[in-house]
């Protein structure tokens, strides 16, 4: 895929879950979309088969995971190259006062949309204090569940102050110049 020989991918959905314009972050890395149509199994062609990266049309669709009376939806896409904004943003560790100021807001905003109760701060804490510890163990310190928790670093993380490791995270340039570490 990296190499941009698949560029098509096929889905039974619900409803939509792929907006053309946008970029997604996946396993094998960021892939922007470039439209989303709803298909009929029987109009798919051979071409497409081979784009989506399957020999025939009937693997495709025997490939095609989720029920049969959903819609079927084409998702054509290209592998987006650019850096992730929150790499770069991650890298950044010069905080002028307007970013801690910033980084402040978000935080604070984030706190008081929680409901329970403030966990941004004593998270990047636990984060920089217990780098590469599995997301279930650092959960289970401030007992928490492990998914929320997660859900919770990866906000973090949206804001450039987290990296994931193969296990666990760490703090980030950014996210050891903000908190003065």
């Amino acid at each position: 895929m990296l190499a941009g020989e698949v560029t098509l991918t096929f889905r039974r959905w619900r409803r939509r879950q792929a907006v053309p314009g946008h970029t997604y972050r996946t396993f094998i890395g960021r892939v922007a979309v470039d439209a989303v149509d709803v298909v009929e199994p029987a109009d798919v062609t051979a071409d497409e088969a081979r784009r989506a990266g399957y020999a025939t049309v009937d693997e495709l669709l025997s490939a095609v995971a989720g029920d049969p009376d959903l819609p079927l939806y084409r998702v054509a896409f290209h592998v987006d190259h650019a850096p992730d904004p929150r790499s770069l943003l991650a890298a950044d560790d010069a905080l002028s006062d307007a970013d801690r100021a910033d980084v402040d807001r978000r935080l604070d905003r984030l706190d008081a949309r929680s409901s329970h109760g403030a966990w941004t701060r004593p998270t990047l804490a636990l984060i920089a204090d217990n780098p590469g510890v599995r997301a279930p163990d650092l959960a289970a310190t401030v007992g928490r569940e492990t998914e929320p928790f997660k859900v919770d670093v990866r906000k973090l993380k949206n804001l450039g102050l987290t990296e994931s490791l193969s296990v666990g995270y760490r703090l980030s340039p950014r996210g050891r110049a903000y908190l003065g570490r």
